[in-house]
């Protein structure tokens, strides 16, 4: 829906062009920061929202997206159908989900909790399995249909109006139900109401919730707090080609599966006092603590336009014991104009032989160890990774 602009009071047509050439030779972008040398106050390297929906701007509009703080409310409730009727228990799917809250509370450094209420009996629906339409490209409307069919049969004996957000979990017999989409309902429609209360977020999940860890809560979730996906929506090459294994918005089971620093500004988990911003001329020494532990300075940014930015992080990858090993600082690029599953982030790849050390898991791409360098030249951006200390890296970032 357009916004109408407020009107302004008028300004005789000479006076006003004045003005406004006054002010575009003397005034700098809003994103341009301070003068050189001094360290720019981090929101200005806080890039805008271009697309209208999610995608990695730093602005998030709440009338349409879940506030990711605090405790949310969730309603998980087990459905099954005429053609294909459970023979489980609710709780062994159960166990499959519920893992993901401890996660999204660890990833998220204690600002978010899900707190799931489960109603571990089957609800029936109306109709097959094989009549909701689970495939690639499932609409909105079709989405909406199979999630009220769901919210209706679970309420006799749920209450909805406790809840806010609700997770659908259907038997594993249910073939047809495919895939995991995150419902988020859109304004202006009828939607689907339960006691007396809107469902406005909702994962319905589907069969590769059998493929996938408890990190699928994460990803389905966080499109519901407004995070886009990182993976590649085309046919064509590798789907993973963007992050790798570095975000759960990307490759969910990747060794590296955690948010990107900048995702977790965005989310409001990472304060601006724990961002580096460098948007006008200049050079700062950062010393970085790894996004996997809590504190410290999580990320520093180059900003080089209106949408653009690069991002230095320090990154813990998982041993095959899952324990934690060392790997290096993270570089990728963001551009808040490109839409969801196009490459909103991409990382940016080490030098070949930078390869996972100390029994690390292998990953998709390379981060930077001490010692090594990325140049953008057009850009005018240089990031140099001095050392590294047990809890992350110590940077220089320059932007010329």
């Amino acid at each position: 829906m357009r916004r109408m602009l407020p009107s302004r009071p008028v300004v005789p047509a000479l006076l006003s062009t004045v003005l406004t050439v006054v002010l575009l030779l003397c005034t700098p972008p809003a994103w341009a920061g301070n003068s050189a040398g001094v360290r720019d106050r981090p929101l200005a390297c806080a890039l805008p929202g271009a697309t209208g929906w999610t995608d990695a701007g730093h602005d998030t509009d709440y009338s349409v997206f879940k506030r990711p703080t605090g405790v949310i409310r969730i309603a998980m409730i087990f459905v099954d159908f005429p053609d294909a009727p459970a023979t489980e228990s609710p709780a062994s799917d159960s166990a499959r989900i519920t893992p993901g809250a401890d996660w999204v509370r660890q990833a998220s450094y204690g600002k978010t909790r899900l707190s799931i209420a489960e109603h571990r009996r089957w609800a029936r629906m109306p109709h097959r399995s094989t009549d909701y339409g689970f495939a690639r490209g499932l609409s909105h409307e079709t989405h909406e249909a199979y999630l009220k069919d769901a919210v209706t049969a679970a309420d006799p004996y749920v209450d909805f109006s406790r809840s806010d957000m609700v997770y659908v979990v259907p038997t594993r017999n249910a073939s047809a139900v495919s895939f995991t989409p995150t419902y988020i309902y859109e304004p202006g429609t009828a939607g689907v109401v339960a006691d007396g209360r809107r469902v406005a977020w909702a994962v319905t999940f589907g069969q590769d919730m059998w493929h996938w860890d408890h990190r699928l809560v994460g990803h389905e979730s966080a499109h519901a707090f407004g995070l886009p996906d990182l993976y590649a929506f085309d046919a064509g090459g590798d789907t993973h080609r963007f992050t790798g294994g570095w975000d759960v918005m990307g490759l969910i089971g990747g060794a590296g599966s955690q948010y990107f620093a900048w995702q977790s500004w965005k989310l409001g988990w990472t304060h601006d006092s724990q961002v580096v911003c460098r948007a006008s001329r200049g050079r700062d020494t950062v010393r970085l603590t790894a996004v996997e532990y809590g504190g410290g300075t999580k990320m520093a940014v180059i900003r080089t336009g209106p949408t653009t930015a690069y991002v230095v992080e320090s990154r813990r990858a998982l041993r095959a014991d899952a324990r934690a090993c060392a790997t290096g600082a993270l570089v990728y690029k963001v551009d808040s104009s490109v839409p969801t599953g196009k490459g909103p982030i991409r990382v940016m790849d080490a030098e070949p032989d930078a390869t996972p050390a100390n029994g690390c898991r292998p990953l998709d791409d390379a981060p930077y160890r001490a010692g090594r360098s990325f140049t953008d030249s057009a850009a005018g951006v240089r990031i140099d990774v001095l050392s590294s200390h047990r809890h992350g890296e110590t940077v220089r970032v320059t932007r010329s």
